[in-house]
């Protein structure tokens, strides 16, 4: 049997623009209002996922409680000092009960406030995105927004795992977690404003594809995703196959936290007509994600990322980029490209340990280093991909 292999493929011009492509990557965190990471079934049938521990200094997903090192009552006592012991700042523990809800969190289902969160340099946790018609929402709380405290637990210098466990609910003795309806204490900071917002948890469905032609029907169709759960890579293919040859497609991954690493493939074929999309290795053997061939390997892209694109979403515009297919645009990404694999422990906690790396088509890894727009722009992204798409043949 082949063994998966790496190359580069050459750069080439489309419509008068140069493209690049990259592509590799698998989950991380960072948010407040679920759980998500990056999972595929590698060729042991297991599934292969991307984590970030701690979300330092960059990066919003919607994330579950992260675990804290040492026995818990709550059945996870095992896992966590698997964790402790790796050392390993991607690695996390679950209990069997939080592993479960782990499992039906990938569908797209939490219950929290709807909150995204990220933190910065000096160790606060700030918010990055607020879900539409989320008790956070409505509460009218902002992205930039401190959040200094929630159930009077200071936020500052905590892991964005653990301030999501408190949102959440599963940071108490028994970490079962209060459930929809249950009132949850944030302490909030905004310029010189400081006040108490009381919300109540929720059950929440995330919307992570939102498709729309802002210039009319002509001009690019706009694709915001803002993490990759079931479903989300067939949404894209969708939008791309009603999607104005004319006008392009804007693909917006900026702020995207990541998710199954299988969607993110999916959403790979749409623009792709087979191939290679990226390679990572477990314990040192190399395995191979393809994608599927009927893509629009044709029709005019451009990406935005940000440095809260992580993992599946670095792993998408990577491949876009080093496949030549992408005008990728934005500012540098997250940098998490490393592979985690989840292992059942006797007391039915689970442990996810790293394992390995992945690449782009071009070799190239992600995982602290992530990807370097063909285009660095900031505050003016979106309008400079616009006028990339214009001279790719896109636009109105």
């Amino acid at each position: 049997m082949t063994g998966p292999c790496l190359f580069v493929r050459p750069r080439r011009s489309r419509r008068g623009a140069a493209l690049t492509l990259v592509f590799v990557s698998v989950l991380a965190t960072g948010a407040a209002a679920g759980t998500w990471k990056e999972t595929g079934p590698p060729a042991d049938g297991r599934q292969v996922s991307g984590r970030a521990a701690d979300g330092a200094d960059r990066g919003h997903r919607p994330v579950r409680a992260g675990r804290h090192a040492g026995p818990h009552p709550d059945g996870s006592g095992a896992a966590d000092e698997v964790v402790s012991r790796s050392g390993d700042r991607w690695s996390t523990a679950f209990s069997a009960r939080e592993y479960e809800d782990f499992q039906r969190e990938l569908g797209g289902e939490y219950v929290g406030v709807g909150l995204w969160l990220r933190q910065a340099a000096d160790g606060r946790a700030l918010v990055s995105r607020v879900r539409p018609g989320s008790p956070a929402a409505a509460a009218g709380l902002r992205p930039g927004d401190d959040l200094r405290a929630v159930d009077g637990v200071a936020s500052r210098g905590s892991a964005v795992t653990e301030v999501v466990a408190r949102l959440r609910g599963d940071a108490g003795p028994a970490a079962e977690g209060p459930g929809a309806g249950s009132s949850v204490d944030l302490e909030l900071r905004r310029g010189a404003r400081q006040w108490t917002e009381t919300l109540r948890r929720a059950r929440l469905r995330d919307q992570n594809v939102i498709t729309d032609r802002p210039d009319g029907p002509d001009g690019p169709t706009r694709i915001k995703v803002g993490a990759f759960s079931s479903g989300t890579g067939e949404e894209i293919r969708r939008a791309v196959r009603t999607a104005s040859p004319r006008g392009g497609v804007l693909l917006d991954l900026r702020g995207n936290t990541g998710g199954l690493v299988h969607e993110a493939v999916t959403a790979a074929s749409a623009f792709l007509d087979g191939g290679l999309v990226a390679t990572y290795d477990v314990r040192g053997s190399q395995r191979a994600l393809y994608a599927q061939g009927g893509g629009n390997p044709d029709i005019p892209l451009a990406v935005l990322v940000d440095g809260g694109t992580m993992s599946a979403g670095e792993l998408l515009a990577g491949a876009l980029q080093d496949r030549g297919r992408a005008v990728v645009v934005g500012t540098p990404t997250f940098g998490k490209g490393s592979v985690q694999l989840p292992s059942e422990l006797p007391d039915g906690s689970v442990a996810e340990l790293t394992v390995g790396q992945y690449r782009m088509p071009s070799g190239r890894v992600v995982d602290e280093h992530g990807l370097t727009p063909d285009l660095i722009a900031e505050d003016d992204a979106p309008a400079r991909a616009r006028t990339v798409l214009s001279g790719l043949g896109g636009g109105a």
